[in-house]
Formats: C-alpha cells, structure tokens, sequence
C-alpha cells in the first residue's frame, strides 16, 4: 500500500510533468466553462463526466449555441440534444440527464435559477444538488468545486482508472465520497480543477482501459502499474528468446 509520502510526491510529479505532456493549454491552466451559475456547471459536468476537458467544452458550446435557451433544452427531442454530445459516450443518457434536470428545476423554481445555494451551506447545497434525479456524485463534486467555492474532487470512469493505476487511492475503496476524500485529503484546493484536466487528458491519450501505452506515458518511471507491465513484457520477452 502507497505511503502518504509517496503519493504526495507522485503528485508532485503529476503537475510537474504532465501539463507539458498533455494535450490543451501548455500551461495546464484550467479554462472554466462559459458560465459559472450552479445550473450552468451542473450540465457542464454532465457534458464533462467520462471526457476530457475539450470534449466537455464542445459539446457545452453545442448545447448554447444550438438551443434559444435552457426552456427549449428541456422541451427539445432527446434525439435533438443527442445531437448535441456526438462524439462522447452515450450521448442519448446524457441528453436524457440533462433533460431531467432541467424539468426537475423548472418544476421546483419555476425558472433555470439555483443561484441561492450559493447561500446555504457546502453541505445542505449538495444534499440540495444530489436529490436531482439526474445527479451523481461526480456531477455534485463538480458545482462544489466549480462553483460554490468548495474543496471537491470529482471523479469519473476515467479518473479512477488513472489514479488506481498510479497508486493514489488504495485499491479497497468502491464508494465514490471515500475515494474523494482520500484525493481530496492529498490534492490541494486551488490545484483541483487542473488534477482533473491532467488526468483525463492522460486517460484519453496513454493510460486507455485496455492495452494502457505505458511507455509514452509521461508517469512511467513513477507509476506502479507501469512498472508492472515493464517487468512483465520484460519477463514474457526473454521467455520468447530463450536458448535452446
């Protein structure tokens, strides 16, 4: 099991190299979505969850951009708005989110307005957020982190994958608001947002489900997993060589 100490170092190594090596911003600076209103995050991180931040933009951008308002979003075709996150996974689930969502708010407010968490507490706001149907904990981890000022770091499919493999979460923990706190407990506030364009880019460039390109990886030399696959690929090779 990974020491405090050597994860804090491999996430020293994780902003140390990977904003250079991932793809966006050289400078690895978070570039926030076009609104920062708690709606607006919310179908942002809807947009966001399993992709990487460029993904997340484009279809946030679609979703503006094809649309009058969030009243048309919510009484559009779920065909229309799948339009709309083409290219990510599941685009139909995420146009159904993001439908829920919005009928779910207009019925409580009768209106696209959920700025007044912003005066509630961190925790009653995300037991206010988590109540949605279309919510989950990667979408209420966003807004806290996002917008309403909180420490939070979401994590989804990819993330997991990523931090499970490098040794920053200990392997026995399933539930969601565990394996935040155990990064949350590692991971700065002000550096939370740029740990979770890092490691998605990551995700989506080297560190894939199946067949993980270990060796372009700019964490091989201190990722665990990596390592790992070395010593093994290594092994398998020399049993192929073997003299007779």
């Amino acid at each position: 099991m990974p020491t405090t100490t050597n994860k804090q170092r491999l996430l020293n190594h994780v902003f140390a190299h990977l904003p250079k090596a991932c793809k966006g911003d050289p400078e690895g600076t978070p570039r926030p979505p076009q609104d920062q209103a708690v709606l607006e995050q919310f179908l942002y991180a809807v947009c966001r969850e399993g992709t990487t931040r460029e993904e997340g933009d484009r279809a946030f951008l679609n979703l503006r951009e094809r649309f009058f308002d969030w009243n048309e979003v919510r009484v559009s075709s779920l065909r229309e708005l799948a339009e709309a996150f083409d290219g990510l996974p599941d685009p139909e689930i995420r146009a159904q989110r993001a439908v829920d969502f919005l009928q779910e708010v207009f019925e409580t407010t009768f209106s696209f307005d959920l700025e007044s968490l912003h005066k509630k507490g961190l925790k009653q706001a995300a037991k206010q957020l988590a109540r949605y149907q279309a919510a989950n904990d990667y979408a209420v981890a966003w807004v806290i982190q996002q917008s309403l000022g909180g420490h939070a770091v979401p994590v989804d499919a990819p993330t997991l994958r990523v931090v499970r493999r490098l040794g920053l979460i200990d392997g026995d923990h399933e539930d969601p608001e565990a394996l935040r706190a155990s990064l949350e407990h590692h991971i700065p506030k002000s550096k939370g947002p740029l740990f979770n364009d890092l490691i998605s880019a990551l995700a989506d460039e080297v560190c894939f489900e199946d067949e993980p390109n270990c060796p372009a990886c700019p964490l091989f030399a201190h990722c665990p997993t990596g390592q790992e696959n070395k010593a093994t690929v290594a092994a398998e090779s020399g049993s192929r060589h073997k003299p007779r």
